[in-house]
Formats: structure tokens, C-alpha cells, sequence
């Protein structure tokens, strides 16, 4: 049919393209002109090969797309344990053969439809090549990229980007050019450099390649750049801070494939948070279990002996001691009964103002001046990737599984003195109390789980805009165990009153930040997808979702727990279960203190479905 016989749809589009002009021509004749210049910073660059294109676009082009995103997207709020982002639009599953909807989508986003095609073009995708050292041929034509805005307190914490075919990834910055965007604006690329850790696959060690803790180097989402790396399995490790400021970061993040899956996809950071048997200090816990001596009290009568509500009552040795620490009101048989018929009704609970008012004024005291000391926290923007470590707090990584600082110190030499420090309180609060017969006889009698035969456990520190866990594999547990943790942080740790005061304290609002969750710092448990990893046919289902940067996955959320000060969380967590702290954000009142520890618990026979309401969301909380 010739373009005379043509309907007027097919003859107008076919007139355009003839006189479209090539692709080439959206891109800066000064990028296009010195492809040797990039390709050696690309191959020079640390700490692993990327590169930067200043003035990517000529002039107005960049413009125009930021505009088309501006007045004609909309974006979809997406949130994981690895990421909060708005996603605009992707462009890989456009129905561009679909005529109608393809003229609709060049008729309102013309910019948008015209650089898709570009950065898909032979001719761009040779110049990439070629300002990556790889040999020309290399990048297949398949598209795969989606416009994101990470809007203030969006983030996207540390992986490598190994999925599929990518080979390279490049993400292009339409962020406003005025005023420029600076460093307390956050919101960078940030590069990991990577090392070799030793894990355990069955009797066997080897060795997988994890990311340290702090990123190496950072980038700019300067305007009209574009800024692209190697996309390698277990090397090319990144993140995307959190932004600080109230102007939103706009990008179109994408990759180019090859034919063919990179090598060594065993050290993907995918596949290494899918396996259970991972390094050591990725690992929620180090070590085993120790275990806990099970002497009784002079005067504590056997369970056989006991009756009734007599069960709940502990020794006069066990409540002179526990008096000293813990919240007398969590001692009282009666409120053990109930706190007991609550544990095994939803296998879960939470006791606010659980150690005595005493220690919780203290601690929140020490807790604040740290912070102070830190210049961290209340929406400062965290530029000091090591602000707060010293001999007694130390960073625990790696950061495609986690951050956060642990208490290593001596408590004893501190705690009893005038310079008493939040973390040497909370360590002594860990093996003095925690970690005691006394304790773990409480446990008993408030969970009916049997007495603890073991514990493990660290003090931790959550910096704002800095620190985390993800949910993986590696912290999946043999046997059902008791997750305990004590919480401290900015706040009275009471329930919301929004909309019950015309005028709210600070420590009000406080609780009421961590009660909405929108800073993070709360845990929460999800179900592991027990799906067959080498089931091919699934995986072909999964595939086009899992191409998405920002894919929401399909582990199912049992339970969340808001970050509340001075609150005892207990959860019996199955083998099925990962658990996770949420990102702190800057905006968050104060750093996220806690004692988490896991209690090793003996098997209750009674118990057949004990865990069968696992998916109400419901956490119970006590405050008497």
C-alpha cells in the first residue's frame, strides 16, 4: 500500500517519520564528540567502573522532558524494606505497537516518547559501548526503564542491580536546575566497594563477595546529567540516599541488557539474601545460642506442684531482683495472667514503660545528649557516614543487609558511676537482667513457652538517616524461637493523642512520629516466600515484574511493631518468619536505642496451631 493509499493515521505517522531526525541529535555534540575521554575515567573510575555525563542533552531538551513528567504523569507510592518511592511511569511495557494509545502517548508526552526511543537507538546504544570499553554488539535493544520521584524521606538502600541480562545501569537526573542541588540536599548515588566474606554452604566454605558498610563515593543528581556503571554481580553495589529536602529528585532509571547472564550470579545480591546459609555477620545474631542455667529458686515450687494462678507468681528471690529493674506493675501475678492469655491468643505482645521510671528517665536522657553530641536526628541531614562509632559503638554491615552501631564496650566500669553512657546502661540492662534465670522464668510464666534453654543478643544504635536491617534469608532460624526487644527512643512512649488536645507536648508528638511509622524505626515480620527457587515456570512468570527496580515483593506481612520508648516487644517467630528495622529517616525524633535479643525456647506440645493467626496484623499492646 503506498503512503497515498495509507488511512490519514498511518500516512501522517509515516510522513513523521521520515523526517524525524536522528536519534542522536537530542544528545550534546559535546558528549557525542570525546568518547575516548569517558571510556578511560569509566575504566580508571573507583570503586568499581562508572561514569558521569555532564550536559547530557542539548540545550532545552531536558527541560522539556521535566515539564512532560511535571503536568502529565502521575506516581504510585511504593515502600519495602528496601526502598520508598514514587513511580511514574514505565516505560518498558508501553504499548507502543498499539497505534491509538502510541499517538496518545506521542500527543502528551512527545519529549518523553522521543528520548525513549533515542537511548534505545542503535546508535546510542554503540556510543554506550563505546564509553564502557564493551565490544560493539554487546547491548541488545530491549527496553527497560521507569521515571521515579524520591520526594523528601525517599530512599533506596544497598544492592547491586543483578537481574536477568543487565549489563549497564544509568540513571538520568531531571531534578530542578535552580538552585542547584548540594550535598545537604541528599538524595546522592552512592558506591560501595566490595569484599570477599567467607560463608557456610553445608560442610563446605565459600567465599561470596558482600559490600562494607559505608559507601566509598557519592554523586550528585545534578541536572541534566547521566551517570552509569557496570552492572556485576556482587561488585557494583549502590544506594540512593535519602532526600533531605523538599524538592523531589526526578530521574529515569533504566539498564541496558545483554544477550547473555553476567557470570558468578551466585554473589548477586539477590541471591545472596535468598540463601540461609550466609557471612556471619550478615547474620541477625553471631554465634549460637548460650545457654541459660536453669537453677530454681530455694523457693519456688516445681510447674507440677502449682496450680491455678499460683504458676504466675514468681519467687521472692526472682521479684526482689526483677523489682530493681523492671516496672513492679509487670510483676504482679494478675497482670502476668493477662499479659500470658494475650502471648498465647496472638503470639505476640508489647509492655510500654517496661523497666522502672527510674532507669527510663535515665536512659532517655543519655539518649538525647547522644544525639545532641551527633547533630542527628529532627530532619538534620546525615552527611557523616561514621558519626557516632568510637571503640564502644561499632558499625555492623554489611549494607545490603544492614547498619546499624553496636554496643561493644565494658559496662561495668560506667554504670554505676557519674558517666554513666546510654550504651553502657543498656549492656549492663542485657547480661545483668535479660540474660538471667530470674528473667527467663518471667518469660516463662508471660509466654508459657517453658523456660529459655538459651539466649543471644546485642545493643544496638539506629541513626537517622543512616541505618537499618533488610529482610533475607540468612536470618531464618532452625526452630521456632522468642524475639524479645526493648525499645528506647525520643518520647513518653504512650499512645497517640493526636486529635484528643488542642496543644500536645514534644514527647507527644514524638510518639505520635513513631506511631505513624512515616520515619521508620519500627520492626516488622514478614512471611518468606517458601516458593521453589529452581521452578523455572514461576520464574518465567515473575520475570517482568522482577525487572522492576522498585518491585513490591509478595512476602506477606504478619506483624509491625511501632518503635515506642521504654517497651518490652515479645513475638514467638517461626522458622518461616524474617523480621526487619525499618530505615530511620532524618525526620525521625531521635535515634532508635534497643536490647534484641532471641531466647532459645523449649517446644510446647499443647501448642499444635499456636501461630495459625499469624496473619492478623494486631499487636497487643499493655501499659498498666
Amino acid at each position: 500500500m503506498s503512503d497515498s493509499e495509507a488511512p490519514p493515521t498511518k500516512r501522517a505517522r509515516a510522513t513523521c517519520d521520515t523526517e524525524e531526525e536522528s536519534p542522536l541529535d537530542v544528545f550534546s555534540k559535546d558528549i557525542l564528540s570525546n568518547p575516548e575521554k569517558y571510556a578511560t575515567a569509566y575504566s580508571e573510575a573507583k570503586p568499581y567502573s562508572h561514569g558521569l555525563l555532564k550536559g547530557l542533552f542539548v540545550d532545552g531538551f531536558a527541560e522539556k522532558v521535566l515539564d512532560e513528567v511535571k503536568h502529565n504523569l502521575k506516581a504510585k507510592y511504593k515502600e519495602s524494606d528496601l526502598f520508598r518511592v514514587y513511580q511514574s511511569m514505565d516505560l518498558a511495557n508501553l504499548k507502543a505497537d498499539d497505534e491509538k494509545e502510541a499517538n496518545e502517548l506521542h500527543s502528551t508526552i512527545p519529549s518523553i516518547m522521543k528520548l525513549r526511543k533515542s537511548l534505545y537507538s542503535k546508535e546510542w546504544r554503540e556510543y554506550v559501548e563505546s564509553i564502557s570499553n564493551l565490544p560493539k554488539g554487546t547491548l541488545t535493544d530491549q527496553v527497560d526503564c521507569a521515571i521515579n520521584c524520591h520526594a523528601k524521606g525517599c530512599h533506596l538502600l544497598c544492592h547491586d542491580d543483578v537481574i536477568g541480562t543487565r549489563k549497564i545501569s544509568y540513571i538520568l537526573y531531571f531534578t530542578d536546575p535552580a538552585p542547584e542541588w548540594v550535598d545537604e540536599d541528599g538524595g546522592r548515588l552512592e558506591l560501595y566497594e566490595s569484599f570477599e566474606e567467607k560463608s557456610i554452604e553445608g560442610n563446605d566454605k565459600s567465599h561470596c563477595k558482600v559490600p562494607g558498610t559505608n559507601p566509598v563515593k557519592t554523586i550528585l543528581p545534578q541536572f541534566n546529567s547521566m551517570a552509569y556503571f557496570v552492572v556485576e554481580p556482587g561488585v557494583s553495589f549502590h544506594s540512593v540516599q535519602e532526600v533531605f529536602c523538599d524538592r523531589p529528585r526526578l530521574s529515569i532509571q533504566g539498564w541496558y541488557h545483554a544477550k547473555e547472564l553476567p557470570q558468578n550470579m551466585e554473589h548477586a545480591s539477590l541471591s545472596q539474601l535468598k540463601k540461609e546459609n550466609v557471612a556471619t555477620e550478615s547474620k541477625g545474631f553471631e554465634g549460637d545460642f548460650t545457654p541459660m542455667c536453669c537453677k530454681k529458686s530455694e523457693d519456688k515450687k516445681s510447674d507440677e506442684e502449682q496450680d491455678g494462678d499460683e504458676k504466675f507468681k514468681l519467687s521472692k528471690d526472682d521479684f526482689n531482683f526483677l523489682s530493681n529493674y523492671i516496672n513492679p506493675t509487670y510483676l504482679r501475678p494478675e497482670n502476668i495472667t493477662d499479659i500470658c492469655e494475650r502471648f498465647e491468643e496472638d503470639s505476640s505482645v508489647q509492655l510500654r514503660h517496661f523497666f522502672s521510671i527510674d532507669i527510663e528517665k535515665n536512659i532517655s536522657k543519655l539518649l538525647q545528649k547522644e544525639d545532641l553530641n551527633c547533630n542527628i536526628g529532627k530532619d538534620k541531614p546525615s552527611l557523616d557516614y561514621k558519626i557516632g562509632e568510637s571503640s564502644d559503638w561499632v558499625s555492623r554491615g554489611p549494607a545490603h543487609t544492614q547498619r546499624f552501631l553496636e554496643y561493644v564496650g565494658n559496662p561495668a566500669k560506667t554504670v554505676d558511676g557519674k558517666n554513666d553512657t546510654c550504651g553502657a546502661i543498656l549492656k549492663h540492662l542485657k547480661d545483668h537482667v535479660l540474660q538471667s534465670e530470674a528473667f527467663g522464668r518471667l518469660l516463662k510464666a508471660y509466654t508459657s513457652l517453658g523456660m529459655p534453654l538459651g539466649y543471644r543478643g546485642r545493643v544496638r544504635r539506629f541513626r537517622p538517616g543512616l541505618d537499618y536491617t533488610i529482610a533475607h534469608y540468612g536470618i531464618l532460624t532452625r526452630q521456632s524461637v522468642l524475639d524479645a526487644t526493648v525499645c528506647f527512643v525520643a518520647g513518653n512512649g504512650e499512645q497517640s493523642v493526636m486529635g484528643m488536645k488542642e496543644e500536645i507536648t514534644e514527647d507527644e508528638e514524638h510518639d505520635i512520629t513513631w506511631q505513624s511509622d512515616d520515619k521508620g524505626g519500627f520492626e516488622c515480620y514478614i512471611a518468606a516466600d517458601d516458593d521453589d527457587e529452581e521452578d523455572e515456570e514461576a520464574e518465567g512468570e515473575k520475570k517482568k515484574e522482577a525487572d522492576d527496580e522498585y518491585n513490591e515483593d509478595d512476602d506477606t506481612k504478619l506483624l509491625s511493631v511501632s518503635a515506642c520508648n521504654n517497651t518490652l516487644s515479645l513475638v514467638y517467630r517461626d522458622p518461616g518468619t524474617m523480621r526487619f528495622v525499618k530505615y530511620v529517616g532524618i525526620g525521625a525524633p531521635s535515634s532508635r536505642f534497643d536490647i534484641s535479643l532471641e531466647y532459645e525456647v523449649e517446644d510446647d506440645d499443647d501448642d499444635d496451631e499456636q501461630n495459625e493467626n499469624e496473619e492478623d496484623d494486631a499487636s497487643q499492646d499493655i501499659g498498666f
